[in-house]
């Protein structure tokens, strides 16, 4: 199957929700969109990572840097409590998007 390109916007909102059940190094965000959607979303590190720096700047993460289970040193990001409201607003937005596309599916 060929590689899926993400929806503008829906990088963040896939971020924060993986990093809403825990933290993790932005390779291992990376790596777990890429297997909890069966492979079919690739996120490539050109775009992971000035998206995690841009909601870093935003208040909607925090970091630190460590060791990671492979001992490389590493960044490790935590959502914040401003990133849990934002998330709630960006599955706002995607629920509503979601459903209008249906409509525009089932009407034309």
């Amino acid at each position: 199957m060929a590689r899926m390109d993400l929806l503008q916007g829906t990088l963040d909102m896939l971020i924060l929700q993986l990093l809403d059940r825990g933290e993790m190094h932005g390779c291992g965000a990376a790596q777990r969109i890429h297997q909890v959607s069966s492979q079919v979303l690739t996120v490539d590190f050109g775009s992971l990572y000035p998206a995690l720096f841009r909601m870093q700047k935003r208040g909607w993460l925090e970091s630190e840097w460590r060791q990671s289970e492979k001992n490389r040193r590493a960044r490790y990001y935590r959502l914040t409590e401003a990133g849990r409201k934002q998330l709630a607003v960006e599955k706002e937005g995607w629920d509503r998007m979601r459903l209008a596309i249906a409509q525009v599916m089932q009407c034309a």
